[in-house]
């Protein structure tokens, strides 16, 4: 992904994940949502403070996209509880916002369970 990509596809991502994001900043300490790169794809993550008192956060990704620049496409994964991803059905979109919209809409509770 150029450098141009990864700007629109931030933007776009963002105000997805303001939607989702708990509007109380105190929830937020608790829960709240982010995105990172891995070469052609891009994860949502969960963000949530580490247990036992340690300091930082841990991140658990739960929907994953890869683009495939041949096939102008976007394969969709999620992660299962084993930590691995599956292909979602269907198993692949035509554009990031088409993404979204089956993470947001999670017809088949594997995204938010």
């Amino acid at each position: 992904m150029s450098a141009l990509d990864r700007i629109h596809i931030s933007k776009t991502v963002r105000v997805f994940l303001e939607e989702l994001r708990p509007s109380d900043p105190a929830i937020r300490a608790k829960l709240d949502y982010g995105l990172v790169y891995h070469r052609q794809s891009v994860e949502l993550i969960e963000l949530r403070p580490r247990m036992l008192k340690r300091p930082g956060r841990t991140e658990s990704a739960f929907a994953k996209a890869t683009f495939v620049k041949a096939r102008g496409l976007w394969k969709v994964y999620w992660m299962r509880g084993n930590g691995a991803w599956f292909p979602y059905k269907p198993p692949t979109v035509r554009s990031l916002n088409a993404f979204l919209k089956l993470v947001k809409a999670d017809e088949r509770h594997v995204f938010f369970g």
